[in-house]
């Protein structure tokens, strides 16, 4: 179920990380959004070869998130509201944090109580991985100017 959960975690990571990529004007940011874009679809395709092997659905039951503390996705409406931000790499930057503090939720979750030793090992280095990024957002945010009103 974790890995279920996950490829529709990371496919919606990878639609706002290439909004990202493709309206931030900082470099460093770009750069970043582009990472997570490539690192984040590789591991939905490594997942799927999971699942396939497992002969499981490749997505979760629609109630599943009910089992996982009842994390919701992130909502489709910031999504499409971040395409239209006048305050683009700010509001990318606090959605893209929130969205990848749920991976860390989740993957955690997972290595304190998943079953599969593989997928635990790589729930551990998503969790690790999705810190480090915040981090760097977090960093980055710092430097964003405060929006004027």
């Amino acid at each position: 179920m974790f890995v279920q959960m996950m490829v529709q975690h990371h496919r919606q990571g990878i639609e706002i990380a290439e909004v990202g990529a493709a309206r931030a004007k900082t470099p460093e940011l770009k750069t970043l959004a582009s990472a997570i874009a490539l690192t984040q679809q590789d591991e939905v395709e490594m997942m799927l070869r999971w699942l396939h092997a497992w002969s499981q659905p490749l997505t979760a039951a629609s109630d599943s998130h009910d089992h996982h503390g009842g994390m919701p996705e992130t909502d489709r409406k910031q999504i499409a509201d971040l395409k239209k931000s006048k305050s683009f790499e700010r509001d990318f930057l606090n959605l893209l944090i929130a969205h990848q503090d749920d991976a860390v939720q989740m993957a955690g979750a997972e290595t304190a109580g998943g079953a599969n030793p593989e997928v635990k090992q790589w729930a551990t280095r998503v969790e690790a991985s999705r810190k480090e990024q915040i981090q760097q957002m977090l960093a980055l945010l710092k430097r964003e100017p405060a929006k004027r009103t």
